[in-house]
């Protein structure tokens, strides 16, 4: 995929769909995938009945409490600090640290053309795993890219918080006000005002990939964010939750699942953090790539958010996220190309 992520996280197969936008591939009967896991990481869904998903409502007040919460983040300056001195293959490689909401600073990477104008801009989010550096594939010779660790995780890490995705997940989970889901997204959206605070001349020209905890992160974010153009999502997770509590999965899923069951009352928050519910706020142009097979995040969640869509948007079909398997490096190279594309209009 472009950016690269890390492939451990996620593999793609070489399946399209019709309703994807782009249909040079072929597709492929997938083969059946052998697998260690104690349940069906397909849940028996289909093809079909994976893209017959229907989104989750939403709670009357949705839409009021992101907005306010979006009008929030971006009042807040940022106040960006670039320092470091390195290379990154054609770029400049730079260490950047911003202020989010609630005084947090947020650490990541900066990436800046070595030899060309600043012409547009790209925020890429991270899986649960965090990250310890820029993705390697970059496309965009003219994109800064903007590579932030969300509050608690890797570069963000602070006392108080656990960095392991099983208890990241729950921090807070009991007051939607203070859920640290609603930190990251904001962690995005004063991200994207980073961006601008250090390139003015790229507003209107501001793209957003993210993969899993990222993808789902990048949906409840875009679906109120104005100021970005165009987003990929990969096999994003907290789609309809209420499904997604229903199903076994393994890392903060089945965290999450499991606090349920032991303590109930979850959903008086999760309904405000269903990325499927936000999707269908999304106004920009879309990309989506959604897998059939997926033991740490259910496929049925991760095509309720791209149905949710309605605005512009295209859908590349993963045989396997969250998973090896043996077509990734063909399968790494078409969807990078797609996304390629997809960009270029930035």
């Amino acid at each position: 995929m472009w950016p690269k992520f890390n492939w451990a996280e996620i593999t793609p197969a070489r399946t399209s769909h019709p309703e994807a936008k782009q249909q040079d591939i072929r597709p492929q009967r997938p083969m059946p995938i052998r697998h260690p896991f104690p349940f069906d990481p397909t849940y028996g869904y289909s093809l079909s009945d994976l893209l017959a998903v229907v989104p989750p409502g939403e709670p009357s007040h949705f839409a009021p409490f992101w907005l306010n919460r979006y009008r929030q983040a971006i009042a807040v300056d940022p106040s960006p600090v670039v320092t470091g001195d390195g290379r990154f293959g054609h770029f400049e490689l730079r260490d950047i640290s911003y202020r989010s909401t609630d005084g947090f600073s947020i650490g990541g990477w900066l990436l800046v053309p070595g030899n060309q104008p600043v012409r547009r801009g790209l925020v890429v989010g991270h899986g649960y795993g965090g990250r310890d550096g820029p993705d390697a594939e970059l496309p965009l010779s003219d994109a800064a890219y903007l590579f932030p660790c969300f509050r608690g995780l890797a570069r963000s890490r602070r006392s108080g918080i656990s960095d392991n995705p099983a208890y990241h997940v729950l921090h807070d989970i009991q007051d939607r006000e203070r859920y640290i889901l609603g930190g990251c997204v904001e962690d995005l959206w004063t991200g994207v005002s980073a961006l601008l605070a250090l390139f003015p001349e790229i507003r209107g020209h501001i793209g957003y990939a993210g993969i899993s905890f990222g993808g789902g992160i990048g949906a409840l974010a875009l679906a109120f964010e104005q100021r970005v153009a165009r987003g990929h999502l990969n096999v994003p997770t907290f789609g309809h939750q209420a499904l997604r509590l229903s199903l076994p999965t393994l890392g903060s899923g089945e965290a999450v699942r499991r606090f349920e069951a032991e303590h109930g009352h979850l959903m008086d928050t999760l309904r405000y953090y269903d990325a499927a519910s936000a999707a269908r706020h999304i106004a920009c142009p879309m990309h989506v790539a959604a897998a059939r097979f997926d033991p740490c995040v259910a496929p049925p969640g991760q095509f309720a958010i791209y149905k949710a869509i309605s605005s512009a948007k295209e859908l590349y079909v993963l045989e396997a996220g969250h998973f090896d398997h043996p077509g990734r490096p063909a399968d790494e190279i078409e969807l990078n190309r797609r996304l390629r594309r997809f960009f270029q209009p930035l």
